[in-house]
């Protein structure tokens, strides 16, 4: 039994039995003894030689970062719900999900079927949407921190906390030791990550799940790793069938190149319902060094003879010299870091790359509180239009909607919710069903109220704006404004978008009456 075991932390939170640790903290389960629920306690732990300059600085980061993860809401993330204090420690509290990493799964199973990776990554990217509409990056995407739960969830986990956390980060100062093999190359060629940074790791951590290894290859030594990852040439897969188009967009090295993660969303939601993608990709590069398939995640691959061109057609142009020497230099300058033994990570050492948010955009979110929605149809790819393909039964299209059906449709629809979720389930278009029914149920069984507070008013072409308040079942409230994109199907007017527009945290003193 831990020493741990049974303690109370914050007033609140008993810590009932360890289920994973790692460099960076201690997960425990345990029960929130004020609203009897079990919740999932994250102890981060600070490294061991820090001024007490540079400790009070890594504490407030943290807090300060789970604050921000804590506002995203989204039925594909696991929810924070606290930052607390123990004993001068930051200490997350977070949503419990009886569940496995999609990396336990893969060291179980070596690959899984290439429109079960879809599904998960439609799922995962849904979640990632919605973060990247907060300005939240999440910098550490990989197998581990993508759950499977035990009801067929999927949720992605420490959003912005494993970057502040200092996980996986390559910066000005040197290499945090820890596997380098899902970053993207301008993260390992310790440039700022974006967004397309994400839909990198994204793909590279599902086209391990087809491949049984990274893009990458495994490579124990962690410094030849990121060299090969800040080059960009990434073996083509041989065993993704039809998800072979999306993950060849998504690993290509140009972040310009890339798919955003709304488009991402319908590529692999395509997939994942049997439909060929839209546009098939060509390949990310020229392959480094042809690999066999593989059946796990092989830290050792053989060479095998090349494979014969994709029929999707010629890789792009290599970079150019320029371009090549700029990655070599860049790679260079990492590698004499490591050689002098520079292994710590930003948050640790004071400034440098930013956080997930970024310092400005951190103090904006204090400010205006900008956060990705508790998405009230499910937080699908934030588009304002949608048209797809018609069926024997039904026909969706893009046909302009009389304005008064629009906003009365909006109305109709919150009425319904947060209580009738399947007649609210009728009224969404394809875009917005390819969530799952199961995904948009325990969303909404997570909300106690919603209410609209403003509009609903036309903003566009099918499109409508309205004002809303959420109230969770935990107590607190967020406001949002969301833009509604529509489609008619045999003349019925279907939400099949959803963008967030803004997000406010509601304090106890401007909330408003239930009644």
């Amino acid at each position: 039994m831990s020493s741990d075991e049974g303690r109370l932390i914050a007033g609140r939170y008993r810590l009932h039995s360890r289920i994973g640790s790692g460099a960076m903290g201690v997960v425990w389960r345990a029960v929130d003894e004020r609203l009897d629920r079990t919740v999932a306690v994250k102890q981060l732990l600070l490294p061991p030689g820090l001024s007490q300059a540079e400790a009070e600085s890594a504490r407030q980061r943290a807090f300060r970062e789970g604050r921000i993860a804590a506002r995203l809401q989204h039925p594909n993330a696991i929810a924070v719900y606290n930052v607390a204090d123990d004993e001068g420690r930051p200490v997350l509290v977070m949503e419990y999900l009886p569940s496995r990493s999609l990396a336990a799964v893969l060291d179980e199973r070596g690959t899984l079927p290439p429109t079960e990776v879809a599904r998960i990554g439609a799922q995962t990217a849904s979640a990632l949407v919605a973060a990247h509409a907060a300005g939240v990056i999440h910098r550490d995407i990989k197998p581990g921190n993508i759950l499977l739960g035990d009801d067929g969830a999927v949720k992605i986990t420490d959003f912005g906390i494993s970057r502040a956390a200092g996980d996986i980060t390559v910066t000005k100062t040197g290499l945090l030791a820890g596997t380098p093999a899902f970053l993207s190359p301008e993260s390992a060629r310790g440039e700022e990550p974006g967004p397309a940074s994400d839909v990198f790791s994204l793909g590279a951590t599902l086209y391990a799940a087809v491949e049984g290894r990274p893009p990458f290859g495994s490579n124990t030594n962690e410094i030849a790793l990121l060299h090969s990852v800040a080059t960009g040439r990434v073996d083509p897969p041989r065993q993704a069938g039809p998800l072979t188009g999306p993950l060849n967009a998504m690993l290509r090295p140009e972040t310009a190149a890339r798919p955003t993660m709304a488009r991402v969303v319908e590529l692999l939601g395509d997939v994942a319902a049997g439909r060929q993608p839209a546009a098939p990709a060509d390949p990310p590069t020229v392959p480094a060094a042809p690999r066999p398939p593989s059946t796990r995640l092989d830290l050792h691959p053989a060479p095998v003879p090349p494979p014969p061109v994709p029929a999707e057609g010629p890789p792009p142009p290599a970079p150019g010299a320029r371009s090549g020497k700029r990655v070599v230099l860049s790679v260079l300058a990492l590698l004499a870091a490591a050689a002098v033994g520079v292994l710590v990570a930003e948050l640790f050492v004071g400034a440098g790359a930013s956080t997930s948010a970024n310092e400005d955009a951190a103090g904006n979110a204090a400010a205006a509180t900008t956060t990705a929605s508790p998405a009230p149809a499910g937080s699908a790819a934030p588009t304002t239009t949608t048209t797809t393909t018609t069926t024997t039964t039904t026909t969706t299209t893009s046909e302009t909607t009389d304005p008064e059906v629009l906003t009365k449709a909006v109305k109709d629809y919150y009425s319904l919710l947060p209580r009738q979720t399947e007649r609210a389930w009728e009224r969404l278009g394809p875009g917005l069903r390819a969530q799952g029914q199961e995904a948009y149920e325990r969303f909404w069984n997570g909300i106690e109220k919603v209410k609209i507070v403003s509009g609903p008013q036309v903003a566009g072409t099918n499109v409508v704006e309205v004002g809303l308040e959420f109230k969770r079942e935990d107590g607190g409230r967020i406001r949002e404004i969301h833009r509604l994109g529509f489609v008619a199907e045999e003349g019925t007017a279907l939400i099949d978008s959803d963008e967030l527009v803004s997000s406010t945290q509601v304090e106890d003193g401007d909330q408003d009456d239930d009644n």
